[in-house]
């Protein structure tokens, strides 16, 4: 197997981070295909913008490939400029193939690598090509991903709760069949903390908007939406005395839904009623 160079290590050895980031671009947004007698071809399309990264992708390929672009409209602008990074190697194709980027459409289909690898330089990858990083319409920090691959998705959600502490089950939305997947406040910023570390290959844009996200903090007297705060007996007798989720939510500084629910578990025994003093 042909070496890299510069850098000396075997070609998608995924423990190197850059070819670690590199194959989970290449599952997302790459298109691998195949025709007859062996022939074929790899392509990554993307924004003029990110020409630097398929300069990249060039760079740690040791085979004969080619960037050009392209200017067409699209339904969201009328003229569009795009580059195009397109590989031939058979060799090649079939590495790739081998761990894991199907040929064709592959969208549900694509797995994490069958090899070992480097996760957060994988889901980099994968989250620059298919999610987002930046501040939501109310300037609150978050990470996203939007995904057709149930194996890519759990695997997003186990990794991103081992760094940030919350836990995500998906399910694949209705109207298009896809995973959306959101960490926004403090594990979003965690989570882009870690998976835009300094130095590391990215989407200079998406590393950009990671970065800002670091001198966000929570605005005084908004209660952080991951800490549980418990019920006690006390709590519980003033609701019931009240009798009135509106006004227990004032008195307990609560929300007037978890009041009401409180109160209905109480009285439909899932909980026990406190002991009376």
């Amino acid at each position: 197997m042909a070496e890299c160079e510069p850098n000396g290590h075997q070609f998608m050895d995924l423990t190197v981070p850059e070819y670690a980031y590199m194959f989970g671009f290449l599952q997302a947004d790459g298109h691998l295909s195949e025709q007859s007698r062996q022939r074929g071809r790899l392509t990554v399309e993307v924004n003029a913008r990110d020409i630097d990264l398929l300069r990249e992708f060039q760079r740690l390929t040791p085979y004969r490939s080619s960037i050009t672009g392209r200017t067409r409209s699209t339904n969201f602008a009328a003229t569009h400029t795009s580059v195009i990074w397109s590989l031939h190697s058979l060799e090649a194709r079939t590495l790739l193939n081998e761990l894991g980027l199907p040929y064709g459409r592959k969208s549900k289909t694509i797995d994490v690598p069958r090899t070992d690898f480097s996760p957060r330089d994988y889901l980099r990858g994968v989250v620059d090509a298919d999610g987002s990083v930046g501040f939501t319409g109310k300037g609150f920090p978050f990470v996203s991903l939007t995904t057709a691959s149930t194996a890519v998705g759990r695997y997003f959600c186990d990794y991103a709760k081992q760094v940030t502490g919350v836990q995500r089950t998906i399910k694949r939305n209705a109207r298009d069949d896809i995973y959306n997947v959101l960490y926004a406040m403090e594990a979003g910023q965690r989570l882009a903390a870690d998976l835009y570390y300094p130095g590391c290959l990215s989407l200079a844009r998406k590393r950009a908007a990671a970065e800002s996200l670091a001198p966000w903090a929570r605005p005084a007297g908004m209660r952080s939406a991951y800490t549980a705060r418990r019920w006690n007996e006390t709590e519980d007798r003033i609701l019931l005395k009240l009798d009135n989720p509106a006004a227990a939510a004032e008195v307990l500084d609560r929300t007037p839904q978890s009041c009401h629910l409180r109160m209905w578990r109480l009285r439909s025994g899932r909980v026990p009623m406190p002991s009376r003093q």
